[in-house]
Protein backbone atom coordinates (compact mmCIF):
# COMPACT_ATOMS: atom_id res chain seq x y z
CA UNK A 1 0.00 0.00 0.00
CA UNK A 2 0.98 3.26 -0.91
CA UNK A 3 1.87 5.92 1.96
CA UNK A 4 0.21 8.52 2.88
CA UNK A 5 1.84 12.06 2.57
CA UNK A 6 1.14 15.39 4.46
CA UNK A 7 2.76 19.12 4.09
CA UNK A 8 1.98 22.61 4.48
CA UNK A 9 -0.01 23.97 1.04
CA UNK A 10 0.51 27.58 1.68
CA UNK A 11 3.50 29.52 2.41
CA UNK A 12 4.96 29.80 5.78
CA UNK A 13 3.91 33.25 7.36
CA UNK A 14 1.22 34.85 9.12
CA UNK A 15 -2.12 34.93 6.76
CA UNK A 16 -5.31 34.88 7.47
CA UNK A 17 -5.33 30.81 6.19
CA UNK A 18 -3.09 28.41 6.00
CA UNK A 19 -3.93 24.96 4.10
CA UNK A 20 -2.37 21.54 5.42
CA UNK A 21 -2.64 18.98 2.50
CA UNK A 22 -2.82 14.92 3.27
CA UNK A 23 -2.93 12.52 0.45
CA UNK A 24 -3.13 8.60 0.00
CA UNK A 25 -5.38 5.80 0.81
CA UNK A 26 -5.16 6.44 4.66
CA UNK A 27 -5.64 10.47 4.16
CA UNK A 28 -9.53 9.70 6.02
CA UNK A 29 -8.79 7.74 8.64
CA UNK A 30 -5.95 9.82 9.35
CA UNK A 31 -7.82 13.09 9.35
CA UNK A 32 -10.56 11.20 11.46
CA UNK A 33 -8.49 10.79 13.85
CA UNK A 34 -7.40 14.42 14.53
CA UNK A 35 -10.76 16.37 13.79
CA UNK A 36 -13.37 16.92 16.20
CA UNK A 37 -17.21 18.13 14.36
CA UNK A 38 -20.51 17.35 15.03
CA UNK A 39 -19.46 14.00 12.62
CA UNK A 40 -16.64 12.43 11.87
CA UNK A 41 -15.58 13.32 8.22
CA UNK A 42 -16.05 9.27 7.04
CA UNK A 43 -20.01 10.81 7.58
CA UNK A 44 -20.12 14.28 6.20
CA UNK A 45 -20.77 14.76 2.50
CA UNK A 46 -17.46 14.41 0.42
CA UNK A 47 -15.85 17.81 -1.07
CA UNK A 48 -17.97 19.78 1.52
CA UNK A 49 -16.35 22.20 3.67
CA UNK A 50 -17.04 20.96 7.06
CA UNK A 51 -16.65 23.25 10.56
CA UNK A 52 -14.09 21.86 13.49
CA UNK A 53 -11.86 21.92 15.52
CA UNK A 54 -8.18 19.78 15.30
CA UNK A 55 -7.69 18.46 18.47
CA UNK A 56 -4.08 16.68 19.88
CA UNK A 57 -3.57 13.22 22.17
CA UNK A 58 -4.91 14.97 25.06
CA UNK A 59 -7.76 15.63 23.40
CA UNK A 60 -7.12 19.79 23.52
CA UNK A 61 -8.02 22.47 21.02
CA UNK A 62 -5.03 22.95 18.42
CA UNK A 63 -7.31 25.36 15.95
CA UNK A 64 -10.55 25.70 14.96
CA UNK A 65 -10.51 24.80 10.88
CA UNK A 66 -12.65 23.87 7.99
CA UNK A 67 -11.85 20.25 6.68
CA UNK A 68 -13.00 19.27 3.25
CA UNK A 69 -12.22 15.36 1.96
CA UNK A 70 -11.99 14.45 -1.76
CA UNK A 71 -11.88 11.02 -2.43
CA UNK A 72 -9.71 9.35 -5.27
CA UNK A 73 -10.12 9.57 -8.18
CA UNK A 74 -11.93 12.76 -8.60
CA UNK A 75 -8.88 14.88 -6.90
CA UNK A 76 -5.73 16.56 -7.44
CA UNK A 77 -3.45 13.36 -7.07
CA UNK A 78 -5.93 11.03 -7.95
CA UNK A 79 -5.84 9.60 -4.34
CA UNK A 80 -7.96 10.23 -1.64
CA UNK A 81 -7.25 14.25 -0.45
CA UNK A 82 -8.00 15.77 2.42
CA UNK A 83 -7.40 19.80 3.11
CA UNK A 84 -7.50 21.26 6.48
CA UNK A 85 -8.37 25.11 6.51
CA UNK A 86 -7.07 26.71 9.25
CA UNK A 87 -5.52 30.24 10.44
CA UNK A 88 -2.33 31.10 8.76
CA UNK A 89 -0.16 31.61 11.68
CA UNK A 90 3.38 29.67 11.46
CA UNK A 91 2.80 27.82 14.83
CA UNK A 92 -0.50 26.57 14.36
CA UNK A 93 0.03 25.15 10.69
CA UNK A 94 3.54 23.57 12.08
CA UNK A 95 1.48 21.95 15.36
CA UNK A 96 -1.00 20.45 12.51
CA UNK A 97 1.38 19.30 10.63
CA UNK A 98 3.10 17.58 13.36
CA UNK A 99 0.05 15.70 14.56
CA UNK A 100 -0.41 14.26 10.80
CA UNK A 101 3.10 12.92 11.54
CA UNK A 102 2.29 11.23 14.73
CA UNK A 103 -0.91 9.70 13.62
CA UNK A 104 1.03 7.95 10.80
CA UNK A 105 1.41 10.27 8.05
CA UNK A 106 4.87 11.02 5.80
CA UNK A 107 6.37 13.98 5.19
CA UNK A 108 5.44 14.64 1.53
CA UNK A 109 8.78 15.61 -0.75
CA UNK A 110 8.79 18.42 -2.85
CA UNK A 111 6.01 18.05 -5.67
CA UNK A 112 5.08 14.52 -4.35
CA UNK A 113 1.81 15.38 -4.75
CA UNK A 114 1.89 16.85 -8.63
CA UNK A 115 4.42 13.60 -9.06
CA UNK A 116 1.59 11.28 -7.44
CA UNK A 117 -1.06 13.15 -9.99
CA UNK A 118 0.91 12.50 -12.96
CA UNK A 119 1.90 8.89 -11.74
CA UNK A 120 -1.99 8.23 -11.53
CA UNK A 121 -2.90 9.88 -14.88
CA UNK A 122 -4.30 12.95 -14.09
CA UNK A 123 -1.89 14.93 -15.67
CA UNK A 124 1.05 14.40 -18.14
CA UNK A 125 4.40 15.83 -17.68
CA UNK A 126 3.90 19.23 -19.72
CA UNK A 127 0.73 19.83 -17.39
CA UNK A 128 2.89 18.85 -14.18
CA UNK A 129 5.63 21.51 -15.54
CA UNK A 130 2.86 23.67 -16.19
CA UNK A 131 1.78 23.69 -12.58
CA UNK A 132 5.27 24.87 -11.47
CA UNK A 133 5.38 28.38 -14.28
CA UNK A 134 1.76 28.90 -12.84
CA UNK A 135 3.11 29.12 -9.12
CA UNK A 136 6.19 31.27 -10.33
CA UNK A 137 4.33 32.89 -13.40
CA UNK A 138 6.45 36.85 -13.25
CA UNK A 139 3.16 38.48 -15.30
CA UNK A 140 -0.21 37.86 -16.27
CA UNK A 141 1.03 37.20 -19.61
CA UNK A 142 3.41 34.48 -18.29
CA UNK A 143 0.65 32.73 -16.34
CA UNK A 144 -1.70 32.90 -19.35
CA UNK A 145 1.32 30.87 -21.06
CA UNK A 146 1.53 28.65 -18.04
CA UNK A 147 -2.69 28.29 -17.63
CA UNK A 148 -2.47 27.11 -21.78
CA UNK A 149 -0.39 24.21 -20.96
CA UNK A 150 -1.46 23.07 -17.97
CA UNK A 151 -4.98 22.44 -19.57
CA UNK A 152 -2.85 20.30 -22.11
CA UNK A 153 -2.18 22.50 -25.27
CA UNK A 154 1.47 21.30 -25.75
CA UNK A 155 0.55 17.84 -25.16
CA UNK A 156 -2.26 17.92 -27.49
CA UNK A 157 -0.08 19.32 -29.85
CA UNK A 158 3.25 16.28 -29.49
CA UNK A 159 0.83 13.76 -29.42
CA UNK A 160 -1.24 14.99 -32.69
CA UNK A 161 2.88 14.34 -34.11
CA UNK A 162 3.49 11.36 -32.05
CA UNK A 163 0.12 9.79 -33.66
CA UNK A 164 1.29 10.95 -37.24
CA UNK A 165 4.53 8.51 -36.71
CA UNK A 166 2.59 6.02 -35.12
CA UNK A 167 0.66 5.02 -38.04
CA UNK A 168 3.87 5.55 -40.22
CA UNK A 169 5.47 3.07 -38.43
CA UNK A 170 2.19 0.75 -38.65
CA UNK A 171 2.50 1.10 -42.27
CA UNK A 172 5.60 0.42 -42.51
CA UNK A 173 5.89 -2.48 -40.05
CA UNK A 174 2.92 -3.94 -41.92
CA UNK A 175 5.28 -3.94 -45.81
CA UNK A 176 8.25 -5.34 -43.33
CA UNK A 177 6.27 -8.35 -42.10
CA UNK A 178 3.38 -9.03 -44.93
CA UNK A 179 5.11 -8.25 -47.99
CA UNK A 180 3.24 -11.20 -49.52
CA UNK A 181 -0.14 -9.68 -48.59
CA UNK A 182 -2.66 -7.53 -51.04
CA UNK A 183 -1.13 -4.20 -48.56
CA UNK A 184 -1.12 -0.56 -50.44
CA UNK A 185 2.70 -0.08 -50.12
CA UNK A 186 3.97 2.22 -48.51
CA UNK A 187 6.38 4.12 -50.84
CA UNK A 188 9.60 6.32 -50.14
CA UNK A 189 7.78 9.23 -51.01
CA UNK A 190 4.90 8.51 -48.57
CA UNK A 191 6.98 7.98 -46.12
CA UNK A 192 9.07 11.20 -46.89
CA UNK A 193 5.66 13.07 -46.95
CA UNK A 194 5.09 11.45 -43.50
CA UNK A 195 8.15 12.57 -41.96
CA UNK A 196 7.91 16.27 -43.57
CA UNK A 197 4.98 16.73 -42.10
CA UNK A 198 6.34 15.80 -38.33
CA UNK A 199 8.99 17.78 -38.85
CA UNK A 200 7.41 21.05 -40.03
CA UNK A 201 5.01 20.35 -36.87
CA UNK A 202 7.96 20.57 -34.84
CA UNK A 203 9.81 23.11 -36.22
CA UNK A 204 6.87 25.32 -35.47
CA UNK A 205 7.21 24.38 -31.86
CA UNK A 206 10.41 25.36 -31.89
CA UNK A 207 10.15 28.75 -33.72
CA UNK A 208 8.52 29.73 -30.26
CA UNK A 209 11.07 28.03 -27.89
CA UNK A 210 12.32 30.45 -26.33
CA UNK A 211 9.50 32.17 -25.98
CA UNK A 212 8.36 29.73 -22.94
CA UNK A 213 11.13 29.58 -21.44
CA UNK A 214 11.79 33.73 -21.73
CA UNK A 215 7.94 34.10 -19.85
CA UNK A 216 9.29 31.44 -17.08
CA UNK A 217 13.12 32.76 -16.82
CA UNK A 218 12.84 36.14 -17.91
CA UNK A 219 15.14 37.38 -20.69
CA UNK A 220 18.74 37.63 -19.57
CA UNK A 221 19.66 41.22 -21.87
CA UNK A 222 23.13 43.50 -21.48
CA UNK A 223 22.93 46.87 -22.44
CA UNK A 224 26.31 47.54 -23.88
CA UNK A 225 28.13 50.64 -25.68
CA UNK A 226 30.85 53.15 -25.62
CA UNK A 227 30.85 55.33 -22.48
CA UNK A 228 28.61 58.34 -22.61
CA UNK A 229 26.29 57.16 -25.03
CA UNK A 230 23.15 57.02 -23.18
CA UNK A 231 22.92 53.14 -21.43
CA UNK A 232 22.23 53.99 -18.46
CA UNK A 233 19.70 56.62 -19.26
CA UNK A 234 18.42 54.20 -21.17
CA UNK A 235 17.40 51.41 -18.37
CA UNK A 236 16.15 54.34 -16.67
CA UNK A 237 13.99 55.16 -19.22
CA UNK A 238 12.30 51.55 -19.17
CA UNK A 239 12.57 51.77 -15.56
CA UNK A 240 10.60 54.81 -14.98
CA UNK A 241 13.37 55.86 -12.16
CA UNK A 242 16.72 57.10 -11.78
CA UNK A 243 18.50 53.72 -10.99
CA UNK A 244 21.30 54.54 -12.84
CA UNK A 245 23.84 57.85 -12.47
CA UNK A 246 23.72 59.67 -15.41
CA UNK A 247 26.42 62.53 -16.25
CA UNK A 248 28.37 63.74 -18.87
CA UNK A 249 31.52 62.28 -17.76
CA UNK A 250 32.58 59.34 -19.80
CA UNK A 251 32.92 55.86 -17.48
CA UNK A 252 30.13 57.55 -14.83
CA UNK A 253 29.35 53.56 -14.35
CA UNK A 254 31.92 51.01 -13.46
CA UNK A 255 29.92 48.73 -12.40
CA UNK A 256 26.93 46.18 -13.91
CA UNK A 257 23.76 47.13 -12.68
CA UNK A 258 21.20 44.59 -12.90
CA UNK A 259 17.41 45.19 -12.46
CA UNK A 260 14.09 42.46 -13.21
CA UNK A 261 11.21 44.49 -15.04
CA UNK A 262 8.32 43.87 -17.33
CA UNK A 263 7.91 45.92 -20.11
CA UNK A 264 4.42 45.45 -21.34
CA UNK A 265 4.17 41.76 -20.30
CA UNK A 266 7.97 40.59 -21.62
CA UNK A 267 10.48 39.91 -18.17
CA UNK A 268 13.23 41.19 -18.61
CA UNK A 269 16.72 40.86 -15.78
CA UNK A 270 18.54 43.85 -17.94
CA UNK A 271 22.00 44.53 -17.30
CA UNK A 272 23.69 48.31 -17.58
CA UNK A 273 27.29 47.68 -18.09
CA UNK A 274 30.54 50.12 -17.76
CA UNK A 275 31.34 51.46 -20.94
CA UNK A 276 33.61 49.09 -23.08
CA UNK A 277 36.18 51.14 -23.87
CA UNK A 278 40.71 50.83 -23.21
CA UNK A 279 41.22 52.66 -19.87
CA UNK A 280 44.59 53.16 -17.62
CA UNK A 281 41.77 53.33 -14.32
CA UNK A 282 42.34 49.88 -12.58
CA UNK A 283 38.69 50.23 -11.00
CA UNK A 284 37.10 50.91 -14.60
CA UNK A 285 39.35 48.23 -16.20
CA UNK A 286 37.76 45.85 -13.74
CA UNK A 287 34.26 46.90 -14.93
CA UNK A 288 34.73 46.81 -18.37
CA UNK A 289 36.17 42.81 -17.88
CA UNK A 290 32.76 42.37 -16.15
CA UNK A 291 31.11 43.83 -19.10
CA UNK A 292 32.62 41.33 -21.35
CA UNK A 293 31.37 38.47 -18.90
CA UNK A 294 27.89 40.06 -18.52
CA UNK A 295 27.75 40.16 -22.79
CA UNK A 296 28.67 36.60 -22.82
CA UNK A 297 25.94 35.69 -20.57
CA UNK A 298 23.18 37.40 -21.73
CA UNK A 299 20.84 36.07 -24.44
CA UNK A 300 20.19 39.51 -26.45
CA UNK A 301 22.62 42.20 -26.28
CA UNK A 302 21.22 46.29 -26.90
CA UNK A 303 24.47 48.16 -28.79
CA UNK A 304 23.31 51.70 -27.98
CA UNK A 305 25.54 53.87 -30.51
CA UNK A 306 25.95 57.85 -30.47
CA UNK A 307 24.11 58.89 -33.55
CA UNK A 308 25.21 62.80 -33.13
CA UNK A 309 28.67 61.57 -33.83
CA UNK A 310 30.22 58.82 -36.54
CA UNK A 311 31.39 55.67 -35.64
CA UNK A 312 34.96 55.27 -34.69
CA UNK A 313 37.37 52.10 -33.99
CA UNK A 314 35.35 51.28 -30.36
CA UNK A 315 32.32 50.82 -31.91
CA UNK A 316 33.25 48.94 -34.50
CA UNK A 317 35.19 46.39 -32.84
CA UNK A 318 32.19 46.07 -30.39
CA UNK A 319 29.80 45.58 -33.43
CA UNK A 320 32.35 42.73 -34.14
CA UNK A 321 31.43 41.28 -30.73
CA UNK A 322 27.81 40.94 -31.32
CA UNK A 323 28.15 40.19 -35.13
CA UNK A 324 27.03 36.31 -34.74
CA UNK A 325 24.66 36.65 -31.48
CA UNK A 326 21.45 37.96 -30.80
CA UNK A 327 21.48 41.97 -30.88
CA UNK A 328 19.84 45.29 -31.44
CA UNK A 329 21.66 47.65 -32.44
CA UNK A 330 19.66 51.54 -30.78
CA UNK A 331 21.25 54.61 -32.64
CA UNK A 332 20.72 57.41 -29.58
CA UNK A 333 20.44 60.99 -29.28
CA UNK A 334 18.03 61.67 -31.96
CA UNK A 335 17.21 64.79 -30.40
CA UNK A 336 21.04 65.91 -32.19
CA UNK A 337 21.84 66.46 -35.77
CA UNK A 338 22.22 63.10 -36.76
CA UNK A 339 26.23 62.46 -38.00
CA UNK A 340 26.36 58.87 -38.21
CA UNK A 341 25.39 56.93 -41.38
CA UNK A 342 23.13 54.05 -40.70
CA UNK A 343 22.97 52.76 -44.14
CA UNK A 344 26.51 50.62 -43.89
CA UNK A 345 24.86 49.15 -40.81
CA UNK A 346 21.26 48.01 -42.41
CA UNK A 347 23.14 46.68 -45.03
CA UNK A 348 25.42 44.50 -42.42
CA UNK A 349 23.01 43.49 -39.95
CA UNK A 350 19.24 44.47 -41.49
CA UNK A 351 17.24 47.40 -40.85
CA UNK A 352 14.50 45.86 -38.88
CA UNK A 353 17.42 45.74 -36.28
CA UNK A 354 18.44 49.13 -36.25
CA UNK A 355 16.00 51.98 -34.52
CA UNK A 356 16.45 55.03 -34.09
CA UNK A 357 15.46 57.21 -30.75
CA UNK A 358 15.94 59.93 -28.17
CA UNK A 359 16.32 58.77 -24.52
CA UNK A 360 15.94 62.16 -23.46
CA UNK A 361 12.99 62.73 -25.04
CA UNK A 362 11.41 59.37 -25.03
CA UNK A 363 10.59 59.47 -29.13
CA UNK A 364 11.68 56.43 -30.39
CA UNK A 365 11.23 54.00 -27.30
CA UNK A 366 7.86 52.61 -27.73
CA UNK A 367 9.36 51.54 -31.20
CA UNK A 368 11.89 49.94 -29.55
CA UNK A 369 9.53 48.14 -27.08
CA UNK A 370 7.60 47.00 -30.18
CA UNK A 371 10.48 45.20 -31.54
CA UNK A 372 11.13 43.51 -27.93
CA UNK A 373 7.79 42.35 -28.32
CA UNK A 374 8.12 40.93 -32.02
CA UNK A 375 11.48 39.29 -30.56
CA UNK A 376 10.34 37.35 -27.82
CA UNK A 377 6.47 36.71 -29.40
CA UNK A 378 7.25 36.19 -33.43
CA UNK A 379 6.52 38.71 -35.74
CA UNK A 380 2.72 39.90 -35.49
CA UNK A 381 1.98 36.96 -32.81
CA UNK A 382 1.35 37.93 -29.13
CA UNK A 383 1.41 35.73 -25.85
CA UNK A 384 -2.18 35.12 -26.25
CA UNK A 385 -1.64 33.28 -29.57
CA UNK A 386 0.39 29.93 -30.29
CA UNK A 387 1.89 26.54 -28.70
CA UNK A 388 4.94 27.96 -26.18
CA UNK A 389 7.31 25.39 -25.47
CA UNK A 390 7.83 25.32 -21.43
CA UNK A 391 11.56 24.57 -20.64
CA UNK A 392 14.64 23.59 -21.97
CA UNK A 393 14.27 19.89 -21.38
CA UNK A 394 11.34 19.88 -24.16
CA UNK A 395 13.10 22.02 -26.70
CA UNK A 396 16.21 19.79 -26.22
CA UNK A 397 14.02 16.67 -26.36
CA UNK A 398 12.14 18.57 -29.70
CA UNK A 399 15.33 19.10 -31.44
CA UNK A 400 16.78 15.25 -30.92
CA UNK A 401 13.12 14.14 -32.43
CA UNK A 402 13.79 16.52 -35.28
CA UNK A 403 17.50 15.23 -35.91
CA UNK A 404 16.17 11.49 -35.80
CA UNK A 405 13.58 11.95 -38.17
CA UNK A 406 15.83 13.72 -39.98
CA UNK A 407 17.76 10.68 -40.18
CA UNK A 408 14.74 8.71 -41.18
CA UNK A 409 14.06 11.39 -44.12
CA UNK A 410 17.79 10.62 -45.14
CA UNK A 411 17.27 7.08 -45.40
CA UNK A 412 13.84 7.23 -47.42
CA UNK A 413 15.30 9.56 -50.02
CA UNK A 414 18.34 7.06 -50.20
CA UNK A 415 15.94 4.27 -50.48
CA UNK A 416 17.19 2.50 -47.34
CA UNK A 417 15.36 -0.65 -45.92
CA UNK A 418 12.30 0.55 -44.32
CA UNK A 419 13.36 -1.05 -41.12
CA UNK A 420 16.18 1.75 -41.16
CA UNK A 421 13.62 3.87 -41.42
CA UNK A 422 11.50 2.87 -39.22
CA UNK A 423 14.06 2.78 -36.14
CA UNK A 424 15.13 6.49 -36.64
CA UNK A 425 10.86 7.12 -36.82
CA UNK A 426 10.83 5.18 -33.11
CA UNK A 427 13.59 7.06 -31.72
CA UNK A 428 11.95 10.42 -32.69
CA UNK A 429 8.80 8.97 -31.09
CA UNK A 430 10.40 8.16 -27.78
CA UNK A 431 11.76 11.25 -27.65
CA UNK A 432 8.24 13.42 -27.98
CA UNK A 433 6.80 10.80 -25.58
CA UNK A 434 9.79 11.90 -23.05
CA UNK A 435 8.57 15.03 -23.34
CA UNK A 436 4.56 14.35 -22.30
CA UNK A 437 6.31 11.54 -19.89
CA UNK A 438 4.88 8.05 -22.26
CA UNK A 439 8.18 7.05 -22.01
CA UNK A 440 11.01 8.71 -20.00
CA UNK A 441 13.33 7.45 -17.51
CA UNK A 442 12.32 6.89 -13.26
CA UNK A 443 15.77 9.56 -12.85
CA UNK A 444 13.96 12.45 -15.19
CA UNK A 445 11.09 12.15 -13.29
CA UNK A 446 12.14 12.68 -10.19
CA UNK A 447 14.71 15.19 -10.77
CA UNK A 448 11.70 17.35 -12.63
CA UNK A 449 9.86 17.12 -9.33
CA UNK A 450 12.78 17.73 -7.08
CA UNK A 451 12.09 21.15 -8.39
CA UNK A 452 8.89 21.70 -7.17
CA UNK A 453 8.23 23.71 -3.21
CA UNK A 454 6.64 20.95 -0.88
CA UNK A 455 3.15 21.24 -0.47
CA UNK A 456 2.69 21.32 -4.48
Amino acid sequence: MEDTISAIATALGEGAVGIIRISGPGALVLANSIFKGTAPLSLKAARHLTYGHIVDEGKNIVDEVLTVFMPGPHSYTGEDVVEIQCHGGVEALKSILALTYRVGAKPAEPGEFTKRAFLNGRLDLTEAEAVMDIIQARSAQALSVAVRAQKGQLSRQVSRIRDGLKELIVHLEATIDYPEDDIEAVTYGKVENGINTAVDAIDELLSHAHTGRIMREGLRTAIVGKPNVGKSSLLNCLLKSDRAIVSSVPGTTRDVIEEQMLIEGVPLILADTAGLRDTDDYVEKIGVQKSREILADAELAIVVLDGSSSLDKSDRELLDLVKDRERVIIINKGDLPAQLDKKPLEAEFGSDNILELSVKTEEGVQNFIEWLKNYVYGQGCSVDKGIFVQNARQEDLLREAKNSLLEAQEGARQQLPYDCIEIDTREAMAKLGEITGESVPDEVINEIFARFCLGK
